[in-house]
């Protein structure tokens, strides 16, 4: 596509369209920090249409330097809060990616779908590339809205989503850890001021419900875009010898994690599969380099993570929070 001081912008991978678009340094031991100025009018102009551009062959020295380079969009780097998966702090704003074994794939999905807030942008910076796998598979979620199958998509959109969490216990992320306190008020406050209905249980864990959105509207470019953790969240995710233990453990209303229709009525495990099905058409797939950085608007842009062998590091950045229930 053209060649600018110190890096050249292509798509990655012609076949697939231009997300994620390339943009490489083209002269050895180019800071990404020293051409952050450049960078931020390319972001500017591309990210919108293409959703992710990756930033390859700079020279980025570690997590603080990392960190500086997602603030430097603008907006104050958001805290993890009401996260589903365990991470480790890094540095102010910045967190490991989920630590999951290294065995287990996480299907795609846009950061923090499963409520009603959530980051406009993400950054992932590959600090250890994996020996093998350990992708961060993308897809674009306006391409997924529009190849989802209009009887799911509208079933969907009129009944919403009831996203159902139980924590603690041993089984799942400890609420302490999700609300970044241990005191309970604060919990609930949270919980409060985002809509969301919690109780606490007679052994002294919480539960929470919230009714969250299956599509949404883009608020700068107008896209509608598939924005839901429906396929991940529900039962049906978990391998069949998992999902049959742990409801010898617990109840179905104590799982850690479940998700309904809005009105509380079960997703069918057959339109589960066709959407994972959708989901796996449109992933969008590249190995790691070490030191790349992959930026992604996370409306326009799901990810997810295959499994690897090896050492692997990859950590995040989000930033820009957005509320469904904006006016």
């Amino acid at each position: 596509m053209g060649v600018a001081v110190g890096f050249a912008v292509r798509p990655l991978l012609p076949a697939r369209g231009r997300l994620p678009l390339l943009v490489e340094a083209t002269e050895p031991n180019t800071s990404l920090l020293a051409v952050f100025d450049e960078l931020n009018e390319l972001v500017d102009e591309h990210l919108l249409r293409d959703g992710g551009i990756l930033f390859r062959g700079f020279q980025l020295d570690g997590a603080e330097q990392f960190r500086q380079f997602a603030a430097g969009f603008g907006h104050p780097l958001l805290n993890y809060e009401f996260g589903s998966t365990p991470r480790t702090n890094v540095t102010q704003g910045v967190y490991t990616s989920t630590e999951y074994p290294a065995h287990q794939s996480i299907p795609l999905h846009n950061e923090l779908a499963y409520s009603r807030d959530w980051p406009m942008k993400i950054w992932f910076y590959s600090m250890i590339a994996a020996t093998s796998g350990g992708e961060t598979p993308i897809a674009d979620s306006r391409e997924v809205y529009r190849r989802m199958p209009v009887a799911i998509r509208e079933r969907f959109v009129n009944k919403g989503l009831m996203y159902v969490r139980n924590f603690g216990n041993g089984l799942d992320v400890a609420w302490e850890q999700v609300f970044n306190t241990e005191d309970r008020e604060v919990a609930e406050a949270y919980c409060k001021a985002h809509g969301i209905i919690c109780e606490w249980k007679d052994d002294g864990e919480l539960r929470t419900r919230q009714t969250c959105q299956a599509v949404a509207r883009h608020p700068v470019t107008g896209d509608m875009v598939w924005f839901n953790q429906a396929h991940l969240f529900h039962i049906s995710n978990l391998q069949p010898e998992v999902r049959e233990t742990l409801l010898d453990i617990v109840d179905e209303e104590d799982l850690p994690r479940n998700v309904y229709y809005g009105d509380g009525s079960p997703i069918e495990d057959e339109v589960l599969n066709e959407i994972r099905a959708v989901l796996d058409d449109c992933a969008i797939s590249f190995p790691w380099q070490e030191g790349d950085v992959l930026m992604l608007d996370n409306m326009l842009s799901a990810h997810a993570r295959a499994p690897f062998t090896g050492k692997r590091k990859v950590i995040v950045a989000m930033a820009e929070g957005h509320s469904q229930d904006a006016r």
